[in-house]
This record gives structure tokens, sequence and C-alpha cells, in this order.
């Protein structure tokens, strides 16, 4: 019979929303019978079980209720309706500094979260040196927590959640705060407790960190569980949840794979995506917008529609480190134009130029000799860079005569996932190919 650590069983999580805050005063005294409440559901239904040992992820949209379940899970709140149940002594990480005084120091904090926990005084000395190792914040440990970075209150929250020996680990996010340094110590105290049968259980919109830790993933999507399986189906279907895409799109009788043309050798030569003129149509309205992107210009030469594909042909703002993909851009003219330049460029979340080309640097002439015409034009290329978040930017220019002339741009429009389950330093991955020789003595 399996060993389980936690069993959740038909959860489900309703708030009530009010109109009016007058409607919550009503309800209480219990004025009138009429309903003054709109429910909304969190959770509605979800169940899955963890076994002992096992490292189970938990993605989703936002909104999907995958903290709500966290938090129902470790006790911080109740659930509406259902049953959950516990084998084992739980540490959970779901909020940055929850469970700090802010005007303790770091050490105070320390006794007081492992009192809270249950260790004596003296089971928290034997521990102390450990958390402070692991935290490595120096000095500051002794400073009031209210001083701390996000960074220091990060390291000191997760240093006390492992180091009180927890049969069950649980972790909401919180490692996106630390460094590169900091991550790689937590996912390496990650491996020590699987290979110690300790069970985590963690949420994370790092996708490369879910697909390379987790032996299996629940998927959450408006406060349902839409799947459970391995990390590659999960991300997969998750993929398609995020631009509300659960159905394939018709890729053509290609199935939505790269078309290969063959060389002079015979051998197959990858070209671009099938993307079937349905999918072509309104495809920004599948991709999450920013609401509060840069948009400007002219407008004489206007991007009236772009899509993100991945290498099936599907729209999709998460990409695969290592596949291709392509990005469509529609423009429709306004004016005649007989040399624009169609461009694209990717950014950090800090704004910095990471990658990017044009029309004119790869030698493709787009010219408008009519108004009213439209021009679609695709950019293809592989995916190479870091597993992370970034940031599309799309612009129009050209020149008319000596003078550059912006027609539309529309930066930050839409952000960019790259899933990867080897990062290496810096922005990109050159794909070294290593070879490793024992020389003779």
């Amino acid at each position: 019979m399996e060993s389980l650590a936690i069993k959740v069983d038909n959860v489900s999580k309703m708030y009530k929303l009010y109109d009016r805050p007058r409607d919550r005063l009503i309800e209480a005294f219990r004025l009138t019978k009429e309903v003054k409440y709109r429910p909304h559901y969190a959770l509605h239904g979800v169940s899955f079980k963890v076994k002992t040992g096992e490292t189970i992820g938990i993605i989703g949209t936002n909104g999907a209720g995958k903290s709500t379940i966290l938090k129902i899970i470790t006790g911080v709140i109740s659930q509406t309706s259902g049953n959950v149940e516990i084998q084992g002594r739980i540490s959970a990480l779901l909020e940055l500094g929850a469970g700090f005084n802010m005007e303790y120091t770091g050490i105070e904090n320390i006794y007081l979260n492992g009192t809270m926990i249950g260790f004596s005084k003296e089971e928290i000395d034997r521990k102390l040196e450990s958390i402070l190792s692991f935290a490595d914040i120096g000095e500051f440990v002794h400073q009031p927590v209210r001083t701390y970075s996000s960074g220091m209150f990060v390291r000191l929250a997760f240093a006390i959640a492992i180091n009180i020996e927890p049969e069950i680990l649980i972790v909401d996010e919180a490692l996106s705060v630390g460094d590169a340094f900091f991550q790689a110590k937590c996912y390496k105290k990650f491996e020590e407790f699987k290979k110690e049968g300790r069970t985590i259980l963690f949420v994370s919109h790092d996708l490369g960190s879910i697909s390379k830790y987790c032996d299996r993933v629940v998927l959450l999507n408006q406060g349902v569980k839409l799947g459970e399986g391995t990390p590659k189906e999960m991300i997969n279907l998750y993929k398609k949840a995020l631009v509300n895409q659960l159905n394939p799109i018709d890729a053509g009788d290609e199935g939505g794979e790269y078309n290969r043309d063959k060389d002079q050798d015979g051998r197959g030569v990858e070209t671009k995506p099938v993307i079937s003129k349905v999918s072509r149509n309104n495809m920004k309205q599948s991709l999450q917008l920013n609401p509060n992107h840069n948009d400007y210009g002219t407008k004489e030469l206007e991007i009236i529609d772009f899509g993100i594909f991945d290498k099936n042909g599907n729209i999709s703002s998460v990409l695969v480190k290592g596949e291709k993909f392509s990005i469509v851009i529609k423009v429709r003219a306004h004016k005649e134009a007989l040399n624009p330049i169609v461009a694209f460029t990717i950014t950090n979340l800090r704004g910095e130029e990471i990658s990017g080309t044009n029309t004119m640097y790869e030698k493709k002439l787009v010219g408008f000799e009519q108004v009213g015409r439209e021009m679609l034009v695709t950019f293809t290329q592989e995916m190479n860079f870091q597993g992370g978040e970034y940031l599309l930017n799309l612009g129009c220019t050209g020149f008319e005569g000596d003078d550059f002339t912006v027609y539309h741009r529309l930066y930050d429009i839409c952000a960019l996932t790259v899933i990867s389950d080897k990062n290496t330093v810096g922005y990109f991955d050159m794909n070294s190919n290593v070879m490793v020789e024992e020389l003779e003595q």
C-alpha cells in the first residue's frame, strides 16, 4: 500500500464578493434574507495525492488557485468544502516574510519561528549555526528584518524552513527572489531532500525547474484541476491554457510540424512551421497583452496584428529553449511606402535589448504600392535564450527622403516565457559540444 504524505479530496474554496460594503454588514446582521454576495470559487472540486518522497509541482495561470491550495494544505486558510489529510511535519515558505516580526532581528525571528513550529530553545540552539550558514546574510542577522531587502528575507526564511527537518517542504514562488547562486543552493537542497525520501510540493513559474525537479505536475486553471501527469505533458497543456487554446489549432495536413525540404545531399532541412491561414487571423487575441505597453508612431503604416508561434505552428508565448519559433507581424498601409522596415526586438525585464532583427538586416524587401494593402512578415529562428521571462517589441519604420520616420512601434507589447532544463552563463546558450578525455599517465 502506497504511503501518502498529502491527500486533497474534492476541495473547494469560495469567497463572497459584495458590490457595496454595506451589503456585507446587512448580511452579517441578517437584516434581510436576500443574498447580497456573488460567489467566487478560487478552487472548485480539486483532488490529488502526493506520495511520500515525491516532488510535485503545481503550475497554472495567474488566478488559477495555486497559492490558495497551498495555504489550505498548510492550514493558513480553511476550505469551504472537501478534505485535506496530511501525514508528516510541514515546513512552508508561502509568502515573503510571513511569520516574521518586522521589529525583531533575524536571530530573534529564527527563535520565534522555531518556537511556533514546536522546537525548544535548546533544539533551535543546535540548528542556529546551520541556519545562519545557509542564509549567509552576514551581520544583517543582528538587524531588524524591516531593514532587509527581499533577497535577505527569502534567504533567512528558506534557511529556517529547510533546517527544521521537515518531512514535507512546501514552497510558493519564493525562490524567484534570490540570486542565481542562492537558487542553486536551494535546488541542491531539494536534491538532498529527495534522496532522503522527503516530500516537496512547490509552485513556480520557472517551468525549467518544474521540468527538471518534479516527478509529477498538477495543472490548475481558474480554480479547477486541468490535468495531472508528467512534467512534459502538463507543461504542453499549460502552454495551451496560457493562450486559451486547449483545443489544437488547425495547422494543416502536416499536423503543425515543420516542413522539411531536401538539400542536394537528400538530407532534411528545416524551413518554417506550418502556420495555417486560420491561425493567422486575430493572432494577438490569443496572447496575453500588456495593458501598459508603449504604442506610438504616425500610424501611416500600422501593425494591426501579430502572433508568436511555437515549432508546431500553435500560437504561444511560452517557448522551449532549443526549438524553432516564429514571430508573425501583419502591417496595413494607409499610405504608399516603398521601403519600410519591419522589426522585432526581445528585451529582458530591465528593458535591455537581448536580440532582434528586421527586414533591412535580413535583406528582405517590404513595399506598399497601394493604400489599403496588407502584408504579413514572418521571422523564424531558433530560441537560444536562457530560461526566463522576456518582453517582445515590434516596429515598422522607414526613410522618407533623408528623414527617418517611425510609422508604428509597440514596445513591451507581450511577455515571452522561455522554458529550459539547462541554462548557461549570460543571455545566450552557445550550444557547446563538450568532450572529456582521460589522458594516459
